[in-house]
């Protein structure tokens, strides 16, 4: 593992190297600058030569980059060649925790017909908020740090 300082690998820098990550084949600067939605390739191939530089990359005879090391990043998981934030995980843990909590007031109404109890719905209401708080900062994450996969817009014709 190289010792990345994470303040290195984290904005555009980390949207760069989670596409070269992703498309696990050579790409060249002017991929990257469509992919990451970047002003002009100059730009792309700064961010390249950074992450060259961080010991990440590496430059092929073609001219294109390649991954050297993936390595782990503040805050995400790899899942196969994804950058997913643990955020998302966690509002998983608690969708199974308000699944359990459902069950327990479900099962008794279901099976006896009794009504359930006020302080129950006080024990949903926390995991629910949390549940939803860890999924929303998760996607809000995700979004950050995932390249644009959109085309850039044509220039309209006048």
């Amino acid at each position: 593992m190289t010792n990345t300082n994470n303040e290195e690998l984290e904005g555009t820098t980390l949207n760069v190297y989670a596409y070269v990550v992703k498309e696990g084949n050579p790409v060249g600067p002017r991929e990257v600058m469509r992919a990451a939605n970047l002003s002009s390739p100059s730009v792309a191939y700064w961010h390249l030569q950074k992450l060259e530089a961080l010991g990440l990359l590496d430059k092929n005879k073609y001219g294109a980059y390649v991954v050297k090391e993936k390595i782990s990043v503040s805050g995400h998981l790899w899942i196969g060649r994804n950058l997913v934030p643990r955020l998302i995980f966690y509002s998983f843990f608690f969708m199974g925790i308000l699944g359990v909590e459902i069950g327990l007031i479900a099962v008794p109404f279901l099976l006896n017909g009794q009504a359930p109890e006020l302080y129950l719905f006080y024990l949903i209401a926390p995991t629910t908020i949390a549940m939803v708080l860890f999924l929303c900062e998760g996607l809000i994450l995700r979004r950050k740090t995932r390249p644009e996969t959109s085309k850039r817009k044509p220039a309209v014709d006048r």
